[in-house]
């Protein structure tokens, strides 16, 4: 872990361009009147260790990072679907820079935004469907999905073989990458006792 803190903190312009966005998330939720209280703040950091605990459950690591888990992304959409975008947002920045703590590749500033803080952020749009499980969860990945096939494009278009475009390259890499984990989250979802889950976090 020290050693991963000691790779970010060797990029001051990942740093800062991660409390850009921090601070754009926290005047979203200044501007929607979100209050968040204690109980949402117990809730949130359950779910995230528990996401954190998931994502170690690795079915398969790509080398230049990236992994598919066994639903690593369902404690993030429960929070979505619990507390809305505003909140969700916020839980997967939070989860974002735990992963790069954990797991760092960094090849540039805007590199880190797009593979790290911006997929995860995309489960606040599950928050939009709090009654279409199945929507938010296919929106959540498709947020996910435009993040790192950009990624891909940009900044990893050395990793496709010779002759393949970088754009098929990222395609292909990450369609391999979230479908799979996607699916997951859908099976387990379908088994999980969803409203029960989200009523004992209201109480």
């Amino acid at each position: 872990m020290l050693e991963n803190i000691l790779t970010l903190l060797q990029n001051p312009t990942s740093i800062f361009a991660l409390l850009g966005v921090l601070i754009l998330i926290a005047a979203g939720i200044q501007a929607r009147k979100i209050k968040v209280t204690t109980k949402i703040l117990v809730n949130v950091s359950i779910m995230l260790a528990l996401a954190t605990v998931l994502h170690f459950l690795r079915l398969y690591h790509f080398p230049q990072g990236g992994s598919v888990t066994l639903g690593a992304m369902i404690p993030l959409l429960m929070i979505s679907f619990r507390y809305g975008a505003g909140i969700g947002t916020l839980a997967g920045f939070t989860f974002g820079l735990l992963k790069i703590l954990q797991d760092p590749f960094i090849v540039h500033p805007i590199q880190v935004l797009f593979d790290y803080p911006l997929p995860y952020m995309a489960t606040g749009l599950a928050g939009f469907f709090p009654r279409r499980m199945f929507a938010g969860i296919f929106a959540t990945f498709a947020g996910r999905f435009i993040c790192h096939f950009v990624s891909g494009v940009i900044f990893f278009a050395s990793y496709a073989p010779e002759g393949m475009s970088p754009i098929i390259y990222s395609l292909t890499t990450n369609a391999a990458l979230l479908v799979p984990e996607m699916l997951i989250c859908c099976v387990i979802m379908k088994f999980l006792p969803i409203e029960r889950i989200i009523g004992a976090m209201k109480t």
